[in-house]
């Protein structure tokens, strides 16, 4: 379930910074597979491939992992 929600976050963060799922691939240096595969919740990303992916969407990483958190 936590892995689901993570991957809600990751998509709706990129679509909320204005990002195809091609766009974010090329600046995190991955396939659109794997991407997707996050996207979905079939892949579990590693915390270093995290950091990159809040990095590029320019939030905090706390905030794309605060996943099943109160607020």
């Amino acid at each position: 379930m936590e892995n689901d929600q993570l991957a809600q976050r990751i998509r709706a963060f990129r679509k909320l910074k204005g990002f195809t799922q091609q766009q974010l691939a090329e600046r995190l240096s991955v396939s659109v597979a794997v991407l997707g595969s996050l996207e979905r919740g079939t892949r579990k990303p590693d915390p270093k491939l995290l950091a990159n992916i809040a990095e590029t969407l320019g939030i905090d990483y706390d905030e794309l992992t605060q996943v099943g958190k109160a607020h």
